[in-house]
């Protein structure tokens, strides 16, 4: 591989913890794309930082259950920011339009947990709601009628890829004029992590925000 495919392909372990936890919602497909759905994702990671498991819940009932009881692989997908940058935002004339984004493909197999649904569904929680959130505790009798229409399950990773447009090939000046420019500052915000060693420490006047 060469060029700037390959650069986009180059990412670290802690790119794809901050993508999981900032972007949770992936798509779970099961099998070989017979049936699909959308779930938010909390991910476990190894001694060293690398991505091990992802946990979740859904409903029962849901196709992807019985297809995953059937065949336990699935791909998992994450879509980070994303977005148009117009020529505009490029200090070159002869610079054409592009999209930048960043996504995972994470490979993995599927095994389903009752006996862990409580757990996976409050590990979530804690991770949207943050300390002093809301908790299932002020369901009150209703959350044991609610945790019986979930299931939870557990995805041991076998394989992840993943592919950060983020301005990688640019020159210097072309990048720092498109990510002064871009409105979405979460984007830009990526695309400063993705080049944190050629843009070097932040600059007076720049975006100011952390890396």
């Amino acid at each position: 591989m060469t060029g700037a495919a390959h650069l986009y392909e180059r990412f670290a372990p802690a790119d794809v913890r901050a993508l999981i936890e900032e972007y949770p919602l992936a798509w779970v497909v099961a099998g070989q794309g017979s049936a699909a759905t959308t779930l938010p994702l909390i991910g476990e990671y190894d001694a060293t930082g690398r991505l091990a498991a992802l946990v979740g819940h859904f409903a029962r009932g849901n196709p992807v259950e019985g297809a995953l009881a059937a065949d336990p692989r699935a791909s998992l997908l994450f879509t980070g920011p994303q977005g148009y940058i117009p020529t505009d935002l490029a200090i070159r004339p002869d610079w054409a339009p592009t999209w930048n984004y960043a996504r995972l493909q994470i490979d993995a197999r599927v095994t389903i947990t009752p006996a862990d649904t409580a757990q996976a569904v409050d590990r979530l929680l804690r991770a949207m709601e943050g300390p002093g959130g809301w908790s299932v505790e002020n369901l009150g009798p209703r959350y044991r009628a609610m945790i019986g229409r979930v299931v939870g399950f557990r995805a041991q990773v076998t394989r992840v890829r993943g592919r950060f447009k983020l301005g990688q090939d640019e020159d210097l000046p072309t990048l720092r004029s498109i990510i002064a420019g871009t409105p979405d500052r979460a984007l830009a915000r990526w695309m400063e992590r993705l080049n944190a060693e050629r843009l070097g420490p932040p600059v007076e006047g720049g975006t100011g925000e952390e890396r």
